[in-house]
């Protein structure tokens, strides 16, 4: 699973602008301006002598991990991530047992994605409403219990689906929560983005240490016993937040309905064109992403590899992502990362139309591990977004942000199938390709439009004041 909260001043960062986001047809807001020059005046022409403006330093992962709060946060998140992915894996032996039907074992990971929209637009609120460490032990332990209960025997299968759905709900506001407090842990500086990268490589390289852990745990004990450890994970995670994040007030004290907020806080973030934008670019790369990694299970048969195959297939792309995350953040400054955005964030989609020769295994596998190299394209549209929301809406923001990545994702590999049913593979996949340059270039050329011209003078507030702060990155 993914944690949060709350000053106004990190301890490596500015403080925030102001959190109030004016309409798109309301009056600009007011504030002290500077004096017009005179225009009959001419410009002053550069000192010729003065030394060039220079790079902000680079900081590295080692100073990230230098923040102690961060190491708590860091730790939890591996523990729950690999949690996450063994469950699943436990989860879909078990129903198969119980049932003998591949359909409702594959459904166990559906499952997992398909929720994703429910926690992310209902429940959005909750991470600025609440105090951001109440919220992430809370929801660690609620999958706890879910683990937990997945062990009873006799379980109905409709039970243990219903639990895999009740996990999958809670994770977007975990998540969600967890990347706004990285905002008030690191600061909103590039200590920030650099959080991020280190909880992305996590993700990835969870899904590489855990299918090997799961499968050597179901090699030697019961699913039940798997999913045991599962629930010990969630509650170590649970311990290391309680006991290693300091307490922050909620963001927001606004009052009513639950549902009700969630839905007006996600028609403000919905209806501001930057951050509109910005959701965008962040959604539909991974969209057509995986596209050729939802068919790499029939693209192994027909090349007929076997399962060691299918396996190295689907290893390819996190690794190609763990070292791409690694070598950008380690070796690149902030503005270099920034300059990358556009041209990774469409570069990742083009690989897959390789898949159009038939590629053997090995030339397969390259394709795959440039396809994760593009998503260090995320390096500049977290700094982008998190400049670009009000205070008072960060922590439903990364929750609409992971929610709609996570459920748009899930569609993108359902429309593979879809279009894999009625087409060859290698139409299919690079289908997805075409598509998808398309898209990003849609939205990038929008991303560049949003951004404002110019710095923004004192005293304006709200997402004028952010989206003239990400124009000055881009």
């Amino acid at each position: 699973m993914d944690s949060a909260a709350d000053e106004k001043l990190g301890p490596y960062g500015p403080a925030r602008h102001a959190a109030v986001m004016p309409t798109p047809s309301g009056p600009a807001a007011t504030g002290p301006t500077e004096p017009c020059p005179d225009p009959a005046a001419p410009p002053e022409p550069p000192d010729p002598a003065a030394p060039p403006k220079p790079e902000p330093p680079r900081t590295g992962y080692r100073l990230v991990f230098a923040v102690p709060e961060f190491r708590y946060v860091f730790a939890a998140h591996l523990l729950s991530a690999l949690g996450v992915v063994v469950c699943e894996i436990a989860l879909s032996v078990l129903v198969y047992r119980l049932t003998g039907s591949p359909l409702l074992s594959a459904l166990t990971f559906a499952l997992g994605l398909l929720p994703y929209v429910i926690g992310g637009t209902l429940l959005s609120a909750i991470a600025d409403r609440c105090p951001a460490r109440r919220v992430l032990v809370v929801c660690d332990l609620l999958c706890a219990g879910c683990a937990a209960a997945m062990v009873v025997p006799g379980t109905p299968v409709a039970v243990l689906l219903a639990l895999r759905c009740a996990t999958a709900a809670i994770a977007p506001v975990f998540s969600g929560t967890r990347a706004a407090t990285l905002g008030d842990v690191l600061g909103e500086g590039d200590l920030f983005v650099l959080g991020r990268s280190l909880i992305r490589i996590v993700n990835q390289s969870a899904q590489l240490v855990g299918f090997a852990a799961g499968g050597l745990l179901l090699a030697t004990v019961t699913p039940g016993t798997v999913l045991a450890v599962t629930a010990g994970t969630f509650l170590g995670s649970a311990l290391l937040l309680r006991l290693g994040t300091r307490a922050r007030p909620a963001r927001r004290t606004a009052r009513g309905a639950l549902l009700g907020t969630s839905l007006s806080g996600t028609r403000r973030l919905l209806s501001d064109r930057r951050i509109r934008a910005l959701l965008l670019l962040t959604w539909l790369p991974p969209t057509f992403v995986v596209v050729p990694e939802a068919l790499l299970i029939p693209y192994a048969d027909l090349l007929g590899v076997g399962p060691a195959g299918a396996g190295l297939l689907m290893c390819a792309m996190p690794v190609g992502a763990i070292t791409a995350e690694t070598l950008v953040g380690t070796f690149l400054g902030p503005r270099a990362r920034a300059r990358l955005t556009f041209p990774l964030g469409v570069f990742c989609v083009l690989p897959s139309l390789g898949f159009a020769a038939r590629p053997s295994l090995g030339w397969a596998v390259a394709l795959l591990v440039l396809t994760g190299t593009g998503i260090a394209y995320n390096f500049g549209v977290d700094r982008w977004f998190v400049a670009a929301v009000p205070d008072e809406l960060l922590g439903q923001a990364m929750t609409v942000m992971q929610a709609g990545r996570m459920t748009i994702m899930g569609l993108g590999m359902g429309a593979a199938g879809v279009a894999a049913e009625y087409a060859p593979l290698w139409v299919a996949m690079p289908a997805g390709g075409v598509v998808g340059v398309v898209c990003v270039l849609l939205v990038v050329a929008e991303v560049r439009r949003t951004r404002a011209d110019g710095p923004v003078p004192a005293g304006v507030s709200g997402t004028a004041g952010a989206a003239g702060a990400a124009g000055a990155t881009e």
